[in-house]
C-alpha cells in the first residue's frame, strides 16, 4: 500500500510539473517601437505635413511618399507622389493610381495630371473627385499604385486640424 501512495503520489507531482503536457508556450514578449519609427514598419523620424499641407505615407518602405490632400468644395482628391526628402516631386510612369477611403468606404482611380515640366507620359499628381470628398472630416485609408511593374501601397490618417485645401 505504502508503494501504492509513492507511486500515485510521484505521478501526480510529475503531472503537476509538466501540466499534463497540455500547457501552452508563454506569449512572446511584445517588441517595442523604437521611438523614431512610425507606424508603417521603418525607421525614420513620423510624418510632417507634405510639401502641399496633405498627409504623408510611404511607398516602397521611404524610397517613395505620396501625399493626399483634399478640396471637400470641388469634392476633389489631389495625391501628389514624392521622393524620399518627403519635398521633391518624384513623377512615375503611372496613367491612374488607386485611392479607397475607410469611412465612408468609397474607391476611386486618380488621374494622371502632370504638374508643369513633367516628361510625356510622366505624372507626380494624381486628382479624383468623388460625392464623398466633398464630406468635411478626416480621411483614412489606402493608396496603392504601380512603378514600373511593382506595387505600391500605402496606407494614410489624416490628423484632426490639417488644412483641407492642397
Amino acid at each position: 500500500m505504502k508503494r501504492f501512495l509513492i507511486l500515485v503520489a510521484g505521478s501526480a507531482m510529475l503531472l503537476w510539473n509538466t501540466g499534463c503536457g497540455s500547457k501552452s508556450a508563454p506569449p512572446a514578449p511584445a517588441t517595442p517601437v523604437p521611438a523614431a519609427s512610425t507606424d508603417h514598419g521603418h525607421d525614420h523620424p513620423a510624418h510632417g505635413a507634405g510639401p502641399h499641407g496633405g498627409t504623408l505615407t510611404d511607398w516602397g518602405g521611404g524610397a517613395y511618399h505620396v501625399e493626399f490632400t483634399v478640396d471637400h468644395d470641388k469634392k476633389e482628391a489631389v495625391v501628389y507622389i514624392v521622393g524620399s526628402d518627403e519635398k521633391s516631386p518624384a513623377p512615375i510612369n503611372a496613367q491612374t493610381i488607386h485611392l479607397v477611403i475607410n469611412d465612408p468606404m468609397t474607391e476611386l482611380d486618380l488621374t494622371a495630371l502632370p504638374l508643369e515640366g513633367e516628361a510625356a507620359g510622366m505624372s507626380s499628381r494624381f486628382v479624383g473627385t468623388h460625392d464623398t470628398i466633398g464630406i468635411v472630416k478626416e480621411f483614412a485609408g489606402t493608396i496603392s499604385g504601380q512603378i514600373e511593374g511593382t506595387p505600391y501601397t500605402g496606407d494614410f490618417k489624416e490628423a484632426a486640424g490639417h488644412d483641407h485645401k492642397p
